[in-house]
């Protein structure tokens, strides 16, 4: 069975079919919908594939339109917005069966030094990654064993997430809990050398836990929902180079929630604690 890390490098390696034209695979999943971190690193790679190497991304800002479907290939229109002598911006349109399901935009800079450099210092400290569970682990401590849906969704996981703080499994243990969360995160296998990949799949890992700090007060992260959720937008600043395929801490919030939607941040350090990436991101909430 092909690893987890290699088929994401796989699922990130676009189809070139015109000038600025790529195609995505779109693995047929159990979801009712494509997986947004998908296809937002998906059509990073496709902005990147336009862009010279030396410039990296620095930012993103993307919205997800309608959902895709899982087993149904993904086309990933480019338009060169601007090629300036520092700053390149590309727009990416997704569409999936001839309708726009997803709009990113993209900017890259050429590297350059700054008059200063300064940064907050991590909110918390927290335990080593190694003294963490996997989710699994935890799931099978408290289940005994892994549902068969679950075992199998783990086995095709690309990257190890361990939570910092144990995961609550009853309504008595989110009563009083904050709209915080943290995880430890990095991709199951080596990923390569190529920077763009590294962040085309830090890109599709970031909308994996980062809705969890809206939802914690509110219900378990594990179980049956209550709340069926999607994400609507997302934005990433990349500060400084990383590997996600190295261990990151994932320090996340939700400010608000009001109006069936939830805004949460996060904020990516490597074990430095130096901030290599922050994201923002707003979600739908509905009662089922």
């Amino acid at each position: 069975m092909t690893n987890p890390a290699e088929g994401l490098v796989d699922l990130l390696d676009l189809e070139q079919i015109e000038v600025n034209i790529f195609r995505g695979r779109s693995p047929e999943e159990s979801l009712q919908r494509v997986f947004g971190g998908q296809v937002a690193g998906q059509a990073l790679v496709a902005a990147g594939r336009t862009v010279e190497p030396d410039r990296p991304v620095h930012s993103l800002h993307s919205y997800f339109l309608r959902p895709g479907r899982p087993g149904v290939p993904i086309v990933y229109q480019v338009e060169r917005v601007r090629d300036g002598r520092s700053f390149t911006t590309r727009r990416v349109t997704a569409v999936q069966q001839g309708r726009t399901i997803f709009n990113l935009t993209a900017s890259f800079h050429l590297p350059e030094a700054g008059p200063f450099t300064h940064q907050l210092p991590p909110a918390r400290k927290v335990p080593d990654p190694e003294s963490l569970p996997t989710v699994a682990e935890e799931i099978r401590e408290h289940l005994g064993a892994l549902p068969e849906q679950l075992e199998r969704m783990a086995r095709r996981q690309p990257f190890d997430i361990r939570y910092v703080d144990r995961m609550r499994w009853t309504a008595e243990e989110v009563a009083e809990a904050e709209p915080r969360s943290a995880v430890w995160m990095r991709a199951v296998g080596p990923l390569g050398d190529d920077p763009l990949v590294h962040t085309c799949a830090l890109t599709y890992a970031s909308d994996m836990t980062l809705l969890d700090a809206v939802r914690l007060p509110v219900e378990p992260l594990w179980g049956p929902r209550n709340f069926d959720m999607a994400s609507l937008d997302h934005a990433m600043w990349f500060h400084r180079p990383f590997r996600a395929d190295d261990w990151l801490l994932y320090d996340q919030e939700s400010p608000i929630a009001v109006g069936g939607r939830g805004l949460a941040r996060g904020r990516i350090y490597d074990r430095e604690g130096r901030l290599v990436v922050s994201v923002v991101q707003e979600g739908l909430f509905r009662a089922m």
